[in-house]
């Protein structure tokens, strides 16, 4: 199964990532700085306070980082993986060999939005999972990367 609009899918469990991000922004986040900007406020003229200044730009980047978790959520189209799909596919897991060095990694394929390589979660768009995807256990790809042509071979998928 192929994501819909590869910036806006995403799996069910970065969904629920996305809006505790959100809510823990709009309550404690706020809630901070808040406390944050009256304390340096009572540090004297706000026209030559540094932290003030320092305070409210921090503020404003929250604000922003506030704005696009709403708008990833409001563009958000959750993919349910297709635990029944014999091929490699998004909100998949799988165990990969690297066929160079031998090393077995689990990927799971997510949404753009919540890919994190180092902890196992390659973006859909990146041109390994693009070679993985719709590939079944035993099947091997090519991949042009940073390091060169790799070699993997899909071992098991685990969910």
């Amino acid at each position: 199964m192929t994501p819909p609009d590869s910036g806006d899918a995403i799996t069910p469990a970065g969904l629920e990532a996305l809006k505790a991000e959100l809510h823990d922004l709009e309550t404690n986040g706020r809630r901070a700085m808040g406390e944050r900007l009256l304390a340096a406020r009572s540090l004297g003229d706000l026209k030559e306070n540094a932290e003030y200044h320092i305070a409210k730009e921090d503020q404003a980047h929250m604000e922003g980082k506030i704005k696009r978790l709403r708008e990833r959520l409001r563009y958000a189209a959750v993919v349910e993986a297709d635990a029944s799909s014999a091929g490699f596919a998004f909100g998949r897991t799988a165990e990969v060999r690297d066929e160079e060095t031998g090393t077995v990694h689990t990927w799971t394929i997510v949404g753009a939005t919540e890919a994190d390589p180092g902890q196992g979660r390659l973006s859909a768009e990146s041109p390994v999972a693009a070679a993985l995807l719709g590939r079944e256990p035993g099947d091997t790809v090519e991949v042009e990367t940073l390091r060169g042509t790799r070699k993997y071979r899909i071992e098991k998928l685990l969910s």
